[in-house]
Formats: C-alpha cells, sequence, structure tokens
C-alpha cells in the first residue's frame, strides 16, 4: 500500500555517508533510524530512481539547490534526497552536485524503506533493478503533509520550485 497525506512514514534506517567525523557520526556510512530523523523536523524529502542519472543530476536536485534558501526560509529543517544506491554512491553524487551542508543524501540501498513507502519501482527489465519512483513529500514530525509522485518517466510535480509552493 502506497503512503499518503496524513500517514506516518514508516520506521526504517536510511544511511549516509559523514565526510567530516563528527560526536557521534563517524567517517564513511552512518546508520540513521528513520523515526529518530523526523522527530520534531520539518523535513523536505525528495527521491530519485538513481544517483547519477541524467534527470536526476541535470534537473532534480539542482532545483533543490537553487530554492534551497526560500525552503529553508518556510520553516524546513532539511532537505533530503533518497535513492536506492548505496551510501558511498550518494556521499560522492553530493559531492558532485555541491550539495554538501545543503541537502542530505540518504541511501536506502537495501530498497526496504521505500518498500515500506509502496514507493518502489522495478526497472530490472532495464537492467536496473528495483529502485524507488520519483517523488517528493514534506513531512511534519514524521507526518506527511505533501506528496507528490511522478508519473512514470516523467519529471513535473516534484521539483524544488513545486515543493516551494506548497510550504
Amino acid at each position: 500500500m502506497t503512503i499518503k497525506v496524513g500517514d506516518r512514514v514508516p520506521d526504517g534506517t536510511l544511511t549516509e555517508f559523514i565526510a567530516v567525523e563528527t560526536e557521534g557520526c563517524a567517517l564513511g556510512p552512518n546508520a540513521f533510524p528513520v523515526a529518530d530523523l523526523v522527530k520534531g523536523k520539518k523535513i523536505a524529502v525528495f527521491a530519485v530512481p538513481g544517483a547519477f542519472t541524467p534527470t536526476c543530476s541535470a534537473k532534480h536536485v539542482p532545483s533543490y539547490l537553487e530554492n534551497f534558501d526560500a525552503i529553508k526560509a518556510k520553516g524546513v529543517d532539511e532537505i533530503w534526497c533518497v535513492a536506492t544506491n548505496d551510501a558511498f554512491v550518494m556521499g560522492a553524487w553530493a559531492k558532485d552536485q555541491k550539495a554538501d551542508g545543503k541537502i542530505r543524501f540518504m541511501a536506502d540501498g537495501s530498497v526496504k524503506w521505500t518498500k515500506a513507502l509502496g514507493l518502489e519501482l522495478d526497472l530490472s527489465e532495464r537492467g536496473m533493478g528495483v529502485r524507488s519512483q520519483r517523488y517528493s513529500m514534506l513531512l511534519d514530525d514524521g507526518v506527511v503533509k505533501q506528496l507528490n509522485v511522478e508519473a512514470g518517466g516523467k519529471y513535473e510535480v516534484s521539483d524544488g520550485a513545486t515543493m516551494l509552493g506548497q510550504l
């Protein structure tokens, strides 16, 4: 069953590549329980089928970087990019996109959280395995307040400008 507005996001674990060690976060991949990450925060999440893919790199991530200040000014605590890649790939992609310190690149390499959301996309016939659908959602203390799921192969409703207009 696909998550919908008003639902609480499912429990799960996402990993993030930490490039600078801090107290509580070691250098390299760190696993974070989603319930802890969303507690008491407003988070704009966008998900992509894969890191370094053309639309994701040329349009999706840049749309959130371009709207970063305006989204934050509307009270959003964090912006996440979620993909079904591993944390090493997501860390390299964040660096490539010059998004460090702005967008958290969260890995769901096992596709468990994406499946719990009901937003997986089977691209096995195209040699890509199971991925995430392209979507965006606004979370407030773990509750979905906005959800924008793209139609197959489209990029029309999950960009940063659309999210900004919904805040």
